[in-house]
């Protein structure tokens, strides 16, 4: 998916170490220095921004904003299959 994640300036480093964390790439930052804002673009896989609103409107004190749209459909690195393998078969692979 393609993120587009606006913020203020203080809390960039926050929303950047998120978006680690939630496997995303970033691809793009712009500073918006007339009105104090960032804006990160990245693409992250689509299961991992179920609930990033919430989690943005906490590391950014409610005043940061997202926009999701697809971007590709891309294969998922091996060790996340094998533990959604391990979840629903219950084997270990």
């Amino acid at each position: 998916m393609k993120l587009e994640v606006t913020c203020p300036s203080d809390f960039v480093g926050d929303v950047v170490s998120d978006l680690g964390i939630r496997r995303g790439r970033i691809q793009e930052m712009e500073s918006q220095e007339d009105v104090g804002l960032q804006v990160v673009k990245a693409e992250v896989p689509l299961a991992s921004v179920f609930g990033y609103s919430t989690d943005l409107r906490s590391r950014t004190q409610g005043r940061g904003t997202f926009v999701l749209e697809f971007a590709q459909y891309d294969s998922m690195p091996p060790n996340v299959e094998k533990a959604i393998l391990e979840k629903f078969t219950g084997v270990s692979y």
